[in-house]
């Protein structure tokens, strides 16, 4: 194996890349372990208190709708005392793998900045200086934004579609018995949904980078992308509009802000352009 203490990145050979690459994955995987045993240890906690929080109506965002319907004085079933339904696990395992995957899960999800570096440390060598210089906040604002992107899911999205689907009743003869697994996946999906919906504006950011996307793209497409908000806020929430409005509303400003961002970014190109130009001019 070559000297990587004097072999330059940029001549490292296939088979040291892959070898820095491993060494990147070991690290992120041990880091995601290493916080889902801590997340196991403290399943009572995990469990309790965040998984089963928007199952109970003394969660902050029953709280807060439920007082702003007695200040306009409508009636809401989010002043209920309790969600009429019941969690229960069918299968022997159940309990057992609904914690050991939930642990990996919260690991993924708290890990998420440590991942983010580590995959940086890997991608960053192959850039220029200057790249670099100006992508030192990137791995603070990812993070943010994801992080941003779970809060949002588990304190609106998650309780929203938990008290509608957990009240929905064909039948009153119907109870509503829910699995472990399925409660939980609604919660996951709504929380992971919008971590990875509210990295939107650093997909736009590299995607206008390399060419693929500029804001009069984004302009001309927008009554689109508010079609495809609206629908996937129908898929991540209750069908119910005021919901989906909910939803759709910060997606909508990050879009909006991603198409600031994409023409910042080829303004600044842009000006990189004039630079060059500038500098291979010869003086006659």
């Amino acid at each position: 194996m070559a000297d990587k203490s004097t072999t330059p990145p940029n001549e490292m050979s296939f088979l040291d890349h892959l070898e820095e690459l491993r060494w990147h994955l070991i690290r992120s995987t041990m880091a995601v372990v290493i916080i889902g045993i801590v997340a196991f240890v403290f399943s009572g906690f995990v469990f309790d208190v965040i998984i089963f929080g928007p199952s109970q109506m003394n969660f902050p965002t029953y709280e807060f709708f439920c007082k702003a319907a007695t200040y306009i004085n409508i009636e809401s079933d989010f002043c209920k005392d309790t969600l009429p339904f019941t969690i229960q696990s069918r299968t022997m395992s159940g309990q057992f793998s609904a914690d050991i995957w939930t642990a990996i899960w919260v690991g993924i999800i708290v890990g998420f900045p440590y991942v983010l570096y580590e995959m940086w440390k890997f991608i960053s060598p192959g850039l220029y200086e200057k790249e670099r210089r100006h992508s030192k906040g990137f791995i603070f604002i990812a993070s943010l934004l994801f992080f941003l992107g779970v809060l949002f899911g588990y304190y609106i999205v998650a309780p929203l579609s938990i008290n509608f689907l957990g009240t929905y009743q064909v039948s009153e003869m119907v109870l509503n018995e829910f699995d472990l697994d399925s409660y939980i996946g609604t919660v996951r999906s709504a929380v992971l949904a919008c971590g990875v919906l509210f990295e939107l504006p650093i997909i736009i950011f590299f995607l206008t980078k390399v060419g693929l996307v500029t804001p009069e793209i984004m302009r001309k497409y927008r009554k689109i992308a508010l079609v495809i908000v609206l629908i996937l806020s129908a898929v991540i929430t209750p069908p119910d509009v005021a919901s989906q409005i909910i939803v759709a509303i910060p997606v909508l400003i990050l879009y909006q802000a991603s198409i600031f961002i994409s023409a910042r970014v080829l303004k600044i190109e842009a000006k990189k352009e004039v630079k060059r130009a500038k500098k291979n001019v010869k003086p006659s």
